[in-house]
């Protein structure tokens, strides 16, 4: 019997350790070849593929993100190869399965919920080994009727196999992100979320746990992401896993996590801040709001003045980059309190902040509710709302704007020195900069088109202009640091019209080689001559002082930025008074 598992990833780089959980539980009874694809596959080279493998069973597993284009596959595959038995199984189909039966005949069975026994026994079923009525927690039709078993008992995790051990998966393991669970379940509530339909937390192996990470390590992956969904609900599991961490990681390795900010306990983070090599963790903080109706309403208990101590502890550490989410629409959260929770979660200044869009899942007590709060939502998946009583779709327009600039000139650490400048001191707050600049993006078209990374500048440039609030003196300057930080060699051309005469710069560079103390001992050392500095360096004017920009106080001082570029390392700023004078380098 030849048996497929697949799925559709949103995105090359990730892999699917469902099925890779379901693959190995099934071993060495049945062997089921792995076969994954993107939703941006054509349809038709995902079957064709499938079809070659000439499959007697296919499992798919199924999200909201690949629901849609699955489908597509399903049907396509069942017409050039109508004896297949298709299996559907994953979070989009646990819950209404009745629903995606009636929708798509071409499934012949849904497993409800945790999969990897079920799984076997419907192998059994096809292999002649069972009746199919005798399966627990199924779903399928017979006769035109709707048949459900009732499901069987949790697993043990402790007994269950590695999913990682696959020859085949080696050669992938550095270019993409590896999954991994040391747990399911979720000990909360939150209603929007499926995570919180399942009762109690429940743990795997953690000597096998342990195991596995040597083996992925020593395999080259590079980015192991746990998708526990508190991993720090237990303080000394989460202390015993990042002592292993910390104790056997390899060079290269990054580690991510999701954890709850506000039972991060003080020492747990001290002991990171004191032990964990810079960028070995990194961890992903789902705050969604901070009004505490929203939560109540949510059955979200969070305690936001304990969060931002464990976020701002962990940022004066250094050692871990912090990615933190935000829900726009939850129940009672209109516009003004949105903006309100954007800019309290933004003071913390996070590497990354997430601004996503409630979409009311199947099987979730929110969309149960959808009509108490006035939901509009997308029929399918992924389900995103349109407005609800407090949130007009304007509104979430204006969200959606801010959303596509926070990513390109926040969240990619583009212009730190001049975002920061602008939220801080030209803007009311960070969310009217990020919303007005985002309306004005989607205005110019520019949401419709790509970019490069001069464009970025250009874009910003333009629409402070045309805002007029800016220092443009200052702002410019600013904007000249970030740009010429991205360079590791001197650029060809530089996004701004060049505003030095060929003469002046000729002059600052005689001065110089003259007297290259004039920038201190560690200019001096670069041993400059005639025929080198200007391949090294980059002079343009400036009106603010770069030192004193990264302790972020912005004063005005007319001057020159001194660039040196150092052969493929980053290049460090220097500032040369109009006087002759000189700051230090960084």
């Amino acid at each position: 019997m030849n048996i497929v598992l697949s799925t559709l990833n949103a995105k090359y780089i990730h892999t699917n350790l469902a099925i890779r959980c379901l693959k190995t539980y099934a071993m060495p009874e049945y062997s089921p070849v792995i076969a994954e694809y993107t939703i941006k596959d054509p349809t038709m080279n995902i079957v064709s593929d499938l079809y070659q493998k000439m499959p007697n069973v296919v499992g798919f597993s199924l999200y909201i993100w690949n629901i849609e284009e699955t489908i597509k596959v399903m049907r396509m595959l069942k017409k050039v190869k109508p004896d297949v038995k298709i299996i559907a199984g994953g979070p989009e189909v646990t819950y209404d399965y009745d629903y995606w039966l009636e929708r798509v005949p071409e499934i012949d069975v849904i497993v409800i919920g945790e999969g990897e026994r079920t799984f076997k026994h419907l192998l059994d079923v096809y292999a002649g080994k069972e009746d199919i009525a005798a399966v627990q927690g199924i779903a399928y039709r017979e006769r035109e009727q709707l048949k459900i078993t009732a499901p069987g008992p949790k697993l043990d995790l402790r007994e269950l196999p590695s999913p990682f051990q696959f020859a085949e998966d080696i050669p992938e393991l550095g270019k993409r992100v590896t999954y991994i669970e040391t747990s399911r379940g979720c000990p909360f509530s939150c209603q929007f979320c499926l995570s919180s339909i399942e009762v109690g937390v429940r743990y795997f192996n953690r000597d096998a746990i342990k195991e596995d990470i040597r083996y992925l390590m020593a395999n080259g992956a590079k980015t192991i992401k746990f998708v526990d969904r508190t991993f720090n609900i237990s303080r000394s599991y989460a202390m015993e896993m990042f002592q292993f961490l910390i104790d056997e990681h390899v060079t290269g390795t990054v580690f991510q996590f999701e954890i709850t900010g506000d039972i991060m306990r003080p020492e747990v983070i001290q002991f990171l801040n004191d032990n964990a090599p810079a960028g070995l963790f990194r961890f992903e903080i789902g705050v969604q709001s901070t009004n505490d109706l929203t939560n109540e309403l949510v059955q979200r208990r969070q305690n936001f003045e304990k969060l931002s101590r464990t976020v701002m502890m962990v940022k004066e550490g250094g050692k871990i980059d912090q990615h933190l989410d935000l829900i726009a629409g939850l129940p009672e959260e209109d516009y003004n309190s949105f903006r309100k929770t954007f800019n309290e979660v933004f003071a913390m200044r996070p590497e990354e902040m997430q601004l996503g869009f409630l979409k009311l899942l199947r099987g979730t007590g929110l969309r149960i509710q959808a009509e108490q709060y006035g939901y509009q939502f997308i029929d399918e998946a992924p389900y995103e709302i349109f407005s609800n009583n407090v949130l007009t779709f304007d509104d979430i327009l204006r969200i959606k704007q801010t959303e596509d600039v926070l990513e390109k000139y926040w969240n990619d650490n583009r212009l730190p020195r001049t975002v920061e400048y602008l939220v801080s001191e030209v803007f009311e707050t960070p969310f009217d900069f990020f919303q007005q600049f985002g309306s004005y993006w989607e205005n110019q078209g520019w949401s419709r088109i790509g970019h490069q990374l001069e464009d970025l500048f250009i874009r910003l440039n333009d629409f402070l202009m045309k805002d007029g609030r800016a220092d443009m003196d200052i702002t410019r300057s600013l904007l000249k640091i970030d740009y010429l930080a991205h360079h590791k060699f001197q650029p060809r051309k530089v996004w701004w019209i060049e505003d030095m005469p060929v003469e002046e710069r000729s002059t600052i560079e005689q001065a110089l080689l003259e007297n290259p103390t004039l920038l201190g001992e560690r200019f001096s050392s670069l041993r400059l001559n005639n025929r080198n500095i200007r391949k090294q360096t980059f002079i343009t004017p400036i009106a603010v002082q770069p030192e004193d920009v990264e302790i972020s106080i912005v004063q005005k001082a007319a001057g020159y930025l001194i660039t040196v570029f150092r052969h493929d390392d980053t290049p460090f700023f220097m500032f040369l008074e109009q006087s002759g004078k000189a700051q230090g380098a960084f």
